[in-house]
């Protein structure tokens, strides 16, 4: 029953593909069993029924709704970004807000007076340098004389202070002649003072080999 069932089934689709070609089916019956009329090739049904096949594929592929798209990948972990350079400086004097101010590195003696909230008002500004550059640990004077520099004396071991030293004693470091004392007396007023020593590789005239010779000699105060 069940293989008849199908062929039945398999009739009806002929036969509504034959009629949409607009010839009728016949499956082989006698011309007893039906009157006789033109009948449909098989080969042909069998080719319609392909191409049938083939255009619900196309018409159900195009209707199908679009697939997801896949979800956008994770975005990478961002770069830790180095620290920024900073420095400390004091500021005091004739100033809104004196006390320590911390800046970025290369920072100027404007920001600094800024970062105190500006100077008070009719306070001179002419004894400063609002375009040098800061250093780290300096103190910066504002309306106000800098306390004078403390008496260059003999350091432990025989050292020279960066900081307090004359021209005549910076003269008695080997390698040190009075051009290059001056030289290093020119960057600490411009600069301020030492924080460290190799910072006299900074000043002209002291290279590689001479600061080699020098380092041990002297000492930040």
């Amino acid at each position: 029953m069940a293989d008849e069932q199908r062929v039945k089934q398999i009739d009806s689709v002929l036969a509504r593909l034959a009629a949409i070609a607009g010839r009728p089916w016949d499956r082989g019956e006698s011309d007893t069993e039906q009157p006789r009329r033109r009948r449909f090739p098989v080969s042909v049904a069998i080719g319609l029924a392909v191409a049938a096949v083939a255009v619900v594929g196309v018409l159900a592929f195009s209707g199908s709704p679009p697939t997801g798209e896949p979800a956008p990948a994770l975005a990478a972990a961002a770069v830790e970004q180095p620290p920024v350079a900073t420095i400390v400086v004091d500021v005091v004097g004739k100033v809104r807000e004196p006390g320590l101010r911390t800046l970025p590195d290369g920072a100027r003696v404007d920001d600094a007076l800024r970062a105190g909230g500006g100077a008070l008002p009719g306070t001179d500004l002419t004894s400063l340098n609002l375009a040098r550059k800061l250093v780290d640990g300096e103190q910066i004077h504002v309306g106000a004389p800098a306390p004078p520099v403390p008496e260059d004396v003999p350091e432990p071991g025989g050292k020279v202070n960066l900081n307090t030293a004359t021209l005549a004693r910076l003269d008695t470091l080997p390698g040190v002649g009075t051009v290059t004392a001056q030289r290093i007396l020119d960057w600490r007023a411009k600069h301020g003072r030492f924080t460290k020593v190799d910072q006299l590789r900074e000043v002209d005239g002291i290279g590689p080999a001479r600061y080699e010779t020098l380092r041990d000699l002297v000492v930040i105060r």
